[in-house]
């Protein structure tokens, strides 16, 4: 009535993908660690261990990337999205704490969902960085900060996004952009500017 030797193969193949999926996990691991020693690096100013940080990460996100080509499934995994877009959201901080421009899609050689989605994470970095500013009386960054954030949003607003995570990504970005604006209407209102 059954085929055993079919569900004996099936069960296999579900034993073999499990298996890659753990190393697909632990990837995912290894570059999203190395994101947030990115962030955190660049956080303290620390530029110089930043950049060795990243020869690291662009290292194991291409082995990454490799990894998960051999099956549409591992391209969907949580893990392997997650690490990806926690990778853009380091180097796009970087870049624009390093340089004050951008790092492009095509810069950060990515999808346009992980960029996007990197994206949308990096303005709660910025936050922490025009908070830290407007401590140290650096009044012209903060303003700089919150006019790449609204500038950003505005991009934003022109999408349609219908990705679940995407939209609730975006959302936190408008919290972000009240959150320095806030900052700034405070600056005023105790006479730093």
């Amino acid at each position: 009535m059954l085929n055993k030797s079919d569900f004996a193969s099936m069960r296999q193949e579900i034993l073999a993908y499990d298996e890659q999926r753990e190393l697909l996990i632990k990837k995912s691991r290894d570059v999203l660690k190395l994101s947030k020693q990115v962030i955190y690096a660049v956080h303290r100013d620390e530029l110089k261990q930043a950049e060795e940080l990243i020869e690291d990460i662009k290292k194991e996100k291409s082995a990454l990337e490799k990894f998960a080509k051999h099956s549409i499934l591992m391209e969907s995994e949580g893990s392997y999205r997650i690490a990806l877009q926690e990778y853009a959201e380091a180097l796009l901080y970087h870049s624009v704490v390093k340089s004050e421009k951008l790092a492009t899609r095509k810069e950060l050689d990515l999808e346009t969902i992980y960029y996007i989605l990197g994206l949308c994470d990096l303005t709660g970095e910025l936050v922490r960085k025009a908070v830290y500013l407007a401590g140290k009386g650096k009044v012209k960054d903060v303003i700089r900060i919150k006019e790449l954030v609204d500038t950003l949003y505005g991009e934003l607003l022109s999408f349609d996004f219908r990705e679940n995570e995407i939209r609730r990504k975006f959302d936190s970005m408008k919290y972000d952009l009240k959150k320095l604006e806030d900052l700034v209407l405070e600056l005023k209102l105790k006479g730093k500017m």
